[in-house]
């Protein structure tokens, strides 16, 4: 696949180019140019990057961070049972649990939240920071969710972290989580209040938190280049560690992005065979 002549490969975090030292010089610089462009096209255009990740896999599948860059590719993707694969092989490279909760949450996307639980409630789960660990809440409530206990849900998202006032960079999706739950219990009024926390939170937009809070007020956008209206009105506006990037925090935006997952929405699971084709 084609490289952008900016890219020179210089762009990715130095524990992947330490990694990438034991290539060749010339091999190790072609590896660098792709996981680069895994992560600038993540976002806009996961088969692009999932391309590309295809091509490093090609080149070094035996470097974890191509392994780990490769599974958030095939998981921006929808490919979960292929994401799992290459996030259990960067693990048994490593050893770090960092990648556990988007293990779990690939679990989630092939339909099996009961395995999900079970993951949360393992040791590894200890070893996480902070961030990891807040990571991990989501994607077993969304699990609880799945399972369709709702209440359970709820209350796996109550935590210190929760009703802490400082914002962290887990603070607008985990708020918003908790909003969405609440939505769907019926609890509408407390749903309110929590989306007009993630909105205050959610300084970067990852989020679409304030759309949510705006349809429980009934504001109704209205689209400032329609000239179909006959009268004029009130028009409001709209507003992996992919080590440049490959980790925890990458992935879960991958699902999350735009409020659409947010530990909440599972999607649909591939069929029973390539479940198993992956399996434990």
């Amino acid at each position: 696949m084609p490289i952008p002549e900016d890219v020179t490969g210089d762009e990715i975090d130095k524990d992947v180019r330490q990694e990438l030292q034991s290539l060749p010089k010339t091999l190790a610089e072609d590896v660098a140019k792709n996981l680069v462009m895994v992560a600038r096209l993540i976002d806009e255009d996961p088969e692009g990057a999932y391309g590309y990740s295809r091509v490093a896999l090609r080149l070094a599948s035996r470097v974890a961070a191509v392994r780990e860059a490769a599974g958030f590719a095939a998981y921006a993707n929808q490919k979960y049972s292929e994401a799992l694969a290459e996030f259990r092989a960067a693990r048994r490279m490593t050893g770090s649990v960092d990648l556990w909760p988007v293990m779990a949450d690939c679990e989630r996307g092939l339909g099996r939240p009961e395995r999900a639980m079970d993951m949360a409630g393992a040791p590894e789960v200890h070893k996480l920071d902070k961030a990891g660990q807040v990571e991990m809440r989501l994607v077993a409530a969304g699990a609880r969710r799945d399972m369709g206990q709702l209440d359970a849900a709820i209350v796996t998202l109550q935590s210190p972290e929760l009703a802490s006032h400082s914002v962290q960079p887990w603070t607008a999706r985990l708020r918003y989580a908790y909003a969405d739950a609440l939505l769907a219990a019926g609890r509408e009024g407390e749903a309110r209040e929590w989306f007009a926390k993630a909105v205050e939170a959610d300084r970067d937009g990852s989020t679409d938190a304030s759309d949510r809070l705006a349809e429980l007020d009934g504001v109704e956008f209205v689209d400032a280049l329609d000239d179909t209206e006959d009268e004029p009105g009130t028009e409001l506006g709209t507003e992996p560690r992919i080590k440049t990037g490959t980790g925890p925090e990458a992935a879960a935006e991958s699902r999350d992005a735009g409020g659409e997952h947010a530990a909440e929405e599972s999607p649909a699971g591939q069929d029973a065979a390539e479940q198993e084709r992956h399996g434990d």
